[in-house]
């Protein structure tokens, strides 16, 4: 298509290198590329969800079942199928849990709509369809949902616990449970948890059952001179993000030395500001001193003199999550520094984790930033169960905010699918159609469930519709067992949140890809594997991908291939 006839001059439209694919092949090659993503992580989902071991160019290895990992891990270059992996991070980042349960449901709406596309109902029909199921899917939840107060801890723990299950943390999920909600508990502001005050450090070591919550922070660095005390017991904590050192001139300048006197005045008169420095600390009150910058060698003598622990080159982060918890205010100029700009602490120590020393700042008044120390037998156990945590403070925080639960297993999806069944037949014309098909594409939730803990799915998916038709609408499946049970009451439970956010950006990307019948791409766009014919396959097969789209995509399908 790379030019057009117009009498009998030929109009160069395209460059010759362009390659375009229209029409239905357009749709089908980004459905089929949309589909092959969810499958790729489908069989994670669930209690009894498998992982996947995810190997890089340089070797380094991830084991994990969380969605969003799998997905930023895995080389994905069809743009189609990029936008379903925008749909786990945009799920990532409002929730931090739910994230194969959107790709998923976006991979079976663009899989039901190629249904209809087959039977000539336009795209755009579609679509409206889907947003229309869409809004009422958010209503039938909201219906649904479950009030939680902020200082309910016992459900906030099993929204916790029930995050965690079917990863790596879940053997000790109860232990873990407890510590995320007392975190999240403890920096919530007007029930709002700010994620970022929660640090997360991870020690290879050790039992996951021996994690621990410091209520305060963790400093990882150790004191700046060994005559410096190793705790110091109901300190006055200083912060400083100025260097105790003596200031450089701001212009280049020289000084001339004639003889020994002079150059021992000059560094005479060095130590006496830097005395000076360390005095106006002393004076102030402060027992400990975190600098976000350096520290002078002749300072720290000073500084261990006067029995003061300090600190240097701390991170800025760190800095602020120390006048969160300590109540101190960071200082710029040394000379300013008055008693009411310390904070308070009553324990600073240097500890030894794992062979690392860091600085334990404790057993503050009012800890608006607190600290996760995560154990693990091995790196990789470590890494899974920070993932697990990450992902339980995001649906704890979305309880807190929201102050609403859904439960678990299949029963918010189940009713969903009859209510949107039931809203279907007050939908004029061909729109029926799609919502209908967004029912069914709901479905894949319990079935995928099912599937993932060795039960049968049609049997599944009978037995929990019989209950909701018979208004059981906490009923669910119980993946160890099979049987239909009362989640609730079972303590699996999950923020509404994760449920109306996957939906809601499940439909946006399926129906964006939905809308695209043409891709016209670039002569020189490469594909990761090259534009020879035979790394064309893959799932950008069908219609001829565009250019290197056919490559990138035979570069995922293998990629899928050899990880599942």
């Amino acid at each position: 298509m790379a030019q057009q006839q117009m009498g009998n001059q030929p109009m160069i439209v395209l460059s010759e290198e362009s390659q375009r694919t229209s029409g239905k092949d357009a749709q089908s090659m980004n459905i089929t590329a949309g589909t092959a993503v969810a499958e790729a992580v489908r069989t994670t989902l669930g209690p009894k969800g498998m992982d996947k071991m995810l190997v890089d160019n340089s070797g380094s290895v991830v084991v994990t079942n969380d969605g969003v990992t799998i997905l930023d891990e895995m080389d994905i270059e069809h743009p189609a199928a990029n936008m379903i992996v925008e749909v786990a991070q945009t799920q990532e980042d409002e929730v931090g849990d739910g994230t194969t349960t959107a790709v998923v449901i976006a991979g079976e709406l663009l899989s039901k709509a190629e249904e209809l596309l087959d039977q000539d109902i336009h795209a755009t029909i579609l679509a409206q369809g889907y947003r229309q199921a869409a809004e009422k899917a958010k209503e039938i939840l909201e219906e649904n949902a479950i009030e939680v107060d902020a200082d309910d801890t016992e459900t906030l723990e099993k929204v916790a616990g029930t995050a965690m299950t079917g990863k790596g943390a879940e053997s000790s999920k109860d232990v873990l449970a407890e510590l995320v909600v007392r975190a999240a508990q403890s920096v919530a502001e007007n029930d709002i948890v700010d994620t970022d005050n929660i640090q997360v450090e991870t020690v290879v070591g050790g039992s996951t059952d021996e994690s621990e919550l410091v209520e305060g922070v963790i400093v990882d660095k150790e004191r700046v001179h060994d005559n410096m005390p190793f705790a110091v017991e109901d300190a006055d904590v200083a912060l400083l993000d100025t260097a105790i050192e003596v200031p450089e001139t701001e212009l280049d300048t020289e000084v001339n030395v004639t003889d020994p006197d002079q150059l021992q005045q000059f560094l005479d008169q060095e130590e006496k500001q830097l005395k000076e420095m360390v005095d106006k600390l002393k004076e102030a009150g402060a027992d400990v001193v975190f600098c976000q910058k350096g520290i002078d060698d002749m300072a720290q003598h000073y500084l261990a003199q006067e029995g003061i622990l300090a600190v240097r080159r701390a991170k800025k982060s760190d800095i602020e999550a120390l006048s969160r918890s300590t109540g101190a205010r960071i200082v710029s100029n040394i000379d300013d520094i008055e008693s009411d700009d310390l904070g308070f602490a009553g324990s600073v120590a240097q500890k030894d984790i794992a062979g690392d020393e860091r600085i334990f700042v404790e057993d503050v008044e009012d800890a608006k930033a607190v600290t996760m120390i995560l154990r693990g037998g091995t790196e990789h156990v470590v890494d899974e169960v920070e993932r697990a945590i990450e992902d339980s403070l995001g649906v704890v925080a979305a309880t807190l905010e929201d102050g609403k639960v859904l439960p678990g297993g299949g029963a918010p999806e189940t009713q969903l699918a009859l209510g949107l069944r039931d809203y279907a037949d007050s939908v004029g014309g061909r729109e029926q159609l799609a919502v209908e098909a967004f029912a069914d594409a709901i479905d894949v939730i319990p079935r995928t469930l099912a599937e993932n803990a060795g039960h049968d799915p049609i049997d599944s998916l009978v037995d929990l519709r019989s209950q909701h038709d018979g208004g059981a609408v906490t009923s669910g499946l119980d993946a160890y067992s099979g049987e239909i049970v009362d989640m609730e009451e079972d303590g699996v439970v999950e923020p509404l949140r994760v449920k109306t956010q996957a939906i809601e950006s499940a439909t946006e990307a399926a129906v964006m890809i939905l809308r695209i019948d043409d891709v016209i791409a670039a002569g020189d766009l490469k594909g990761g594997q090259g534009d020879d014919d035979e790394d064309e396959g893959g799932p950008g097969g069908p219609g001829g991908a565009p250019g290197g789209m056919g490559g990138g995509m035979g570069g995922m399908g293998g990629g899928m291939g050899g990880m599942m």
